[in-house]
C-alpha cells in the first residue's frame, strides 16, 4: 500500500507504474534527485529496517580538503531492528552547528550559496525528532528550490522486492560505484568550487549541484 503526498495522481495507470523505490536520505546525492525527475512518481520506503553507514543519515560534500561526510547522529534504539520512520535523531552533540559550518566553509564562495542558504537554515536550527520526518522536509524543500514537481508516494507497509519493481533502496549507497548501470545514470559534470585543486567529484550531495549551478541544476538532472 502507498500513501500519497504532494500533487495528487489522476489515474490508476500512474499508480501501477510507480515502481521506482528509494530509501529516505539526508541531502541525498545527485543520482537520487535525477530519479525523482525520470520516474514519476517515486515511492519512498517508510518501513524498512534502519541501515547504518548509508545516505539515510549522511551526505557527502566537497570541502577545501576534499570529500567530507556529514553524519546525522541517531539515538540507539532498544529494538534490534527498528523501522526507519521510528529512528530518532540524537542531539547529544552540536552536530547541526558543525554541519552548517562545514557547508558554509565548503560553499560560501559558490555562485548560488547566498541565494539558497536562507531556505535551508531551518534544518540546522530546528530540532526534528525523527530522521524520516527530517529527511522528508529536506526533500520537499530542495525539490521546491529546484522546481522539481513533488510527486512522491510513501509506503504504508514494507515493500518486498518483486518483479516489476526497480528497487534502489540499497543501490544508491556510499560504498557502491556512483555510476549505476541498471538505471543508466551518468553523473553530470559541472564547475565545482574546488575542482581546480582536487579535480571533479561526481554524484555528491544535491547541495553541491544546487550551490554551484543554481537554477541550471535541474537541467543537468
Amino acid at each position: 500500500m502507498l500513501r500519497r503526498v504532494g500533487n495528487p495522481l489522476n489515474s490508476q495507470f500512474s499508480i501501477l507504474n510507480s515502481q521506482f523505490v528509494l530509501s529516505t536520505a539526508y541531502f541525498a546525492p545527485i543520482q537520487y534527485y535525477s530519479n525523482l525527475i525520470r520516474y514519476n512518481p517515486v515511492i519512498i520506503e517508510r518501513y524498512e529496517h534502519y541501515n547504518k553507514q548509508s545516505y539515510r543519515n549522511r551526505c557527502t560534500i566537497y570541502s577545501a580538503n576534499g570529500l567530507l561526510d556529514l553524519v546525522v547522529p541517531v539515538v540507539k534504539a532498544n529494538k534490534p531492528k527498528i523501522s526507519i520512520n521510528e529512528v530518532e535523531i540524537s542531539y547529544d552533540t552540536l552536530w547541526q552547528k558543525m554541519h552548517f559550518k562545514s557547508i558554509e566553509s565548503a560553499y560560501r564562495r559558490s555562485p548560488f550559496y547566498e541565494y539558497y542558504i536562507d531556505d535551508l537554515l531551518v534544518f540546522f536550527n530546528y530540532r526534528y525528532r525523527y530522521l524520516y520526518e527530517f529527511n522528508m522536509h529536506i526533500l520537499r524543500t530542495v525539490c521546491g528550490l529546484m522546481k522539481i514537481p513533488f510527486q512522491v508516494q510513501e509506503s504504508d507497509e514494507y515493500i518486498h522486492s518483486r518483479e516489476g519493481f526497480i528497487d534502489m533502496r540499497n543501490s544508491i549507497h556510499p560504498k557502491i560505484n556512483r555510476k549505476d548501470k541498471d538505471t543508466g545514470f551518468v553523473p553530470p559534470h559541472y564547475t565545482q568550487v574546488f575542482s581546480g585543486k582536487w579535480g571533479f567529484k561526481p554524484d555528491l550531495s544535491i547541495l553541491d549541484l544546487l550551490f554551484n549551478m543554481g537554477p541550471g541544476a535541474k537541467d543537468l538532472l
